[in-house]
C-alpha cells in the first residue's frame, strides 16, 4: 500500500472501531484499533524507535516499556520486574516523558 492508501485506511479503521465501541461490541472495536496500529506502524520509520529507551505503550497499563530490539515493524521488550520479552508494533509506541 502506499502511504496514502495507508492513511486512508487507517482513518476507515478508526472510524470503525468507534462505532464498534459505541455499540458496545468491544472485542470487535478493539481488534479493528489493533488493525488500526499495524497500519499506523508501516507509516513511521522504524529508525526513530531507539533500542534501550523507554516507551509508553497505548493501551497498556504499565507505565514504562523498554526496547531491546526492532524486528520489523515491532518492538521487542520487557515491562519492569518482567523476564518475559512481549511485542508491540511501533505504532503503539509513545516515547516516555521523564
Amino acid at each position: 500500500m502506499t502511504q496514502e492508501e495507508l492513511f486512508r485506511e487507517m482513518q476507515h479503521l478508526l472510524g470503525e472501531s468507534r462505532k464498534k465501541h459505541q455499540a458496545g461490541f468491544i472485542s470487535e472495536g478493539n481488534i479493528l484499533e489493533q488493525k488500526f496500529f499495524m497500519a499506523k506502524s508501516y507509516t513511521l520509520d522504524p529508525q526513530f524507535i531507539e533500542i534501550g529507551k523507554e516507551y509508553t505503550v497505548i493501551g497498556e497499563d504499565e507505565e514504562v516499556f523498554t526496547v531491546l530490539y526492532l524486528n520489523g515493524v515491532f518492538a521487542w521488550g520487557r515491562f519492569p520486574g518482567s523476564t518475559e520479552d512481549v511485542a508491540f508494533p511501533i505504532g503503539r509506541l509513545e516515547k516516555k516523558e521523564h
